[in-house]
């Protein structure tokens, strides 16, 4: 008899395994202790391909092993980080797994055979290369081999033993391979940045910042830099107004809605006048009818990443908690192996079993019922994703479970979506019929979805206007579904970065799941991207991923990925170092500095400007940004965001002691502003003594001719601004009519109220001695026009330049002191159906005259009762016929 020494992962798949293979024996299964309490041994007989063996079953606690430098190296001041990239490393047993190594060794000693149990990926066959490595040294006679399985079940475990294979040296290799590379690049920008911030700033996520450890993971910042990007483009985006005409249509079965054909305009004007178009000739036409079929494809098999995705957008369970349920589950035997990345049944799984095991579902066990009788002809052989790892098939049910007693609610959820995922990837997909119904209106095209509608006249026909938004922050589905695309991580260790990020608290995570860079984690990303490297960026990684799959299958040795890779990260790390400031400049964006810092590296220390009138909470400090442009910002950031940005040519500014007699909140102090000369127009002073609470003249000035700078916009991808719309930007950017306040648009006034929007007279203009009519929205100098349309030809008229603004006053009713607002297309208080929503159509408020979008009254009649002075929208005798 042969005695045979087998190793798993973990003790409760040994006890699993074990247990599996010494059923139905006539003297049972014997348990002792080994070395380890925590790793007992198992002993039974079993025979293997007819050869009777004495197993003895015991196991190891995920890594054997440790990969470290040399213990000359290990200390962080022993040596320049740069020697890291060449220094000498060793693979050791840590002092913790010192008892398991010692059993492997005694049981070893007395065993012919080693079969290892480890899990079948990457990351389980370099587990098994490290028990060869110990138990080989104890007995070079040893004869190995290697067990592979997806799911702790009889048929999967007895077939394991039956058909034993060789290790796979390859797929071992891979892993050293990424985890020097990993070691060599941690730790030597994790020293690099941590010795130069940590005693530099006062950095307010760390409770005892001297002990804090500013980390850098080769995987671990390109997966921050996915959540930074996207809150650079959420914080960079300028919302734009657009105009969209809604139609709809009620009836004794509802309500239909139609969406215009041309989705939204960005120009006001040509939306007015197609609007007015429909206006005057509102019957709608039904041009066209068609119904057609719509599918619902079934998903592919149920992959680790599809898994993690899966759970967090049903569930809002994060991938490490998902993770964690799931091996639970696999350990119990319940489902299939957890990590794969394989979304395709080979042809040998037997399907039809997995199935008929949940007919006793009291929920969905009639469906999988009707799965297997061919008569409902639901039964389809499930497609593939494209993906096979060569380990292990896609996460599937292997036993039944009506809920068991011990479950959490998570543990119930994971094992649903696993049974109901795999029941619908072997079902024909969901079929339905959609009927689209298109109308026309004075040649406009319109459609809706679900109902069929004859010729009618509209029960609402409205201009709307809205504003572009943003994207939203990255989901955890979204984060991981960056990281798939990116190939940062595997399918093991994807949960495990996201989990740093939080734990660095480089990241945070709100209640819907999304993410948001904290202070530092921005702070960081942002001093890379300003040196110019894509450190943050996956494409490094990516390459380096690859490289190492190469490795695993065979086509590149482990030595010449690891020197390409650390040449390239070396040469970046030098840079870096030589570049540091560019990580200072960042840092002093959001944190002040330390009191036990005694370098002599410029900084401008904040100064408080005012106290917030926002939060009410923290006060308002003079800044610069990494783009060099001035702001005031709230100390109470993030939670409090609001800002003041400054003209773009400051040069230079200095808080005063002087303060401002009459804004408020106070005390608001005086800024020193000096100026480029190159970048004022004439008649600016280079100094200036300003006050940002909003009753500076020549602060506002300068904002509205010159703009603002802000560093959030540099990151973005915003396209480059026209001439047309830069001057709308600058004026959206003066004093808030709000607040009063300078550095944001009136649209986003940190007070959320609104002040009262009327125009104001501002008597001569000093260069020419015309009357003139200031903005009533923003601000900005109007221009006298001459209408040319029969009833008002000659008479002039004030419309602001601004493309995104539609205020306009006829000049007669300015000089007597009556002066026009963006007014409504209709007389919005007696009809608001009709009115546009939002209040910025064109008219006299009175309703009477009907005037388009170059302030001149549109031509035409009312077509319900024909009179020349109205349009159908505000006709009197419209309540008697709709």
């Amino acid at each position: 008899m042969i005695n045979v020494l087998n190793v798993a992962e973990k003790p409760s798949v040994a006890k699993s395994v074990a247990t599996i293979l010494s059923r139905n024996q006539q003297h049972g299964m014997r348990v002792r202790d080994g070395r380890s309490r925590y790793n007992k041994i198992f002993e039974f007989n079993y025979v293997i391909n007819g050869q009777p063996c004495h197993m003895l079953m015991t196991s190891v606690t995920g890594h054997l092993m440790e990969l470290d430098f040399e213990d000359r190296f290990r200390k962080w001041h022993s040596c320049d980080p740069a020697d890291l990239y060449h220094a000498p490393v060793r693979k050791y047993v840590p002092e913790d797994k010192i008892d398991i190594k010692r059993t492997l060794e005694e049981e070893a000693r007395r065993c012919q055979w080693l079969i290892l149990w480890l899990d079948c990926d990457r990351e389980g066959e370099n587990i098994a290369f490290e028990v060869m490595d110990v138990c080989g040294a104890a007995n070079h006679n040893l004869t190995i081999w290697r067990a592979r399985f997806s799911a702790l079940i009889d048929r999967e475990i007895h077939e394991a033993a039956q058909n034993l294979i060789s290790p796979n040296q390859c797929f071992s290799d891979a892993v050293d391979a990424r985890q020097e590379i990993d070691l060599r690049i941690g730790a030597s920008f994790t020293r690099f940045q941590t010795m130069l911030l940590r005693d530099k700033f006062v950095i307010d996520s760390a409770q005892d910042d001297r002990n804090l450890v500013l980390s850098y993971g080769p995987c671990q910042f390109p997966t921050l830099g996915f959540i930074v990007e996207r809150y650079w483009e959420i914080q960079s985006h300028e919302p734009e107004e657009f105009w969209t005409i809604n139609c709809s249509h009620k009836s004794d079965e509802g309500i239909a809605n139609f969406s215009w054909m041309r989705g939204h305009l960005f120009d006001y004007t040509s939306a007015v006048i197609l609007y007015e178009m429909c206006v005057q000739e509102p019957t709608a036409t039904v041009m066209k009818v068609h119904q057609q079929e719509k599918r619902k494809y079934p998903p592919h098999p149920l992959s680790t990443i599809e898994l993690e995705k899966r759970a967090s957008r049903y569930f809002r369970m994060s991938s490490e908690l998902t993770m964690k349920v799931a091996e639970d589950l696999y350990q119990a035997g319940f489902i299939s192996y957890p990590r794969t990345e394989t979304d395709g049944f080979s042809s040998r799984t037997d399907l039809h079993t997995i199935v008929r095991e949940q007919q006793e579902h009291p929920v969905w066990g009639s469906y999988a019922q009707r799965l297997l009788d061919p008569g409902t002809e639901l039964w389809r052989n499930p497609g593939s994703g494209g993906h096979d790892d060569k380990a292990h098939p896609p996460i599937h049910p292997t036993k039944f479970s009506a809920g068991e007693s011990a479950w959490s609610l998570d543990h119930h959820r994971v094992y649903e979506l696993v049974v109901r995922h795999f029941l619908a990837c072997v079902s024909q997909p969901a079929i339905g019929a959609e009927t689209i119904v298109e109308i026309d209106i004075a040649g406009e095209q319109f459609s809706a979805s679900g109902r069929v509608i004859l010729v009618f006249l509209p029960t609402t026909l409205a201009l709307d206007s809205g504003v572009t938004r943003p994207p939203p922050l990255l989901s955890e589905a979204d984060l991981l579904s960056c990281m798939d695309k990116a190939g940062i991580g595997t399918d093991a260790t994807m949960h495990d970065h996201i989990k740093k990020l939080l734990d660095r608290f480089y990241a945070t995570k709100d209640t819907n799941t999304r993410f948001s860079p904290t202070n530092l984690g921005e702070a960081l990303v942002m001093g890379y991207d300003d040196m110019g490297y894509e450190l943050w960026k996956p494409n490094l990684r990516s390459m380096m991923e690859f490289d190492m799959k190469q490795v695993s299958m065979g086509c590149k040795r482990k030595a010449e990925v690891l020197d390409t890779c650390l040449q390239q990260m070396k040469a970046c790390f030098l840079d870096a170092r030589v570049n540091k400031v560019k990580l200072l400049e960042a840092m002093a964006i959001f944190f002040g500095r330390s009191d036990r810092y005694g370098g002599n590296d410029h900084h401008v220390a904040a100064e408080i400007v005012r106290p917030c009138g926002l939060c009410q909470e923290s006060n308002m400090v003079l800044r610069r940004s990494r783009d060099g442009n001035f702001m005031v910002g709230c100390l109470g950031f993030p939670q409090c965001r609001n800002a003041i940005w400054l003209p773009g040519p400051v040069l230079e500014a200095t808080v005063s002691t002087n303060i401002c007699n009459c804004c408020t909140p106070g005390p608001v102090y005086l800024i020193q502003f000096k100026f480029r000369q190159l970048e004022i127009p004439p008649g600016f002073n280079v100094n200036h003594l300003g006050c940002i609470g909003g009753c500076d003249e020549t602060l506002r000035q300068l904002i509205e001719i010159c703009g603002t700078g802000s560093r959030v916009q540099a990151r973005g991808h915003a396209p480059n601004p026209t001439p047309g719309n830069l001057q709308q930007n600058n004026i959206r950017r003066g004093t808030c009519i709000h607040c009063q306040q300078l550095g944001h648009a009136s649209s986003n006034c940190p007070s959320q109220f609104s002040a009262s929007r009327h125009a104001q007279f501002n008597g001569m203009r000093p260069q020419t001695g015309e009357s003139s009519v200031s903005c009533g929205t923003c601000g900005a100098q109007c221009v006298l026009r001459t209408a040319n349309t029969a009833n008002n030809r000659g008479r002039k008229f004030y419309s602001c330049p601004s493309q995104g603004c539609n205020f306009f006053v006829w000049e007669d009713n300015s000089n007597n002191g009556t002066y026009g607002t963006n007014a409504n297309v209709s007389n919005s208080a007696s009809n608001p159906s009709w009115s546009r929503r939002g209040g910025r159509g064109r008219g006299t408020q009175g309703g009477g005259t009907f005037v388009s979008a170059t302030g001149d009254p549109v031509s035409g009649r009312c077509y319900m009762c024909g009179d020349p002075s109205h349009f159908a929208n505000t006709c009197p005798n419209r309540g008697s016929r709709w």
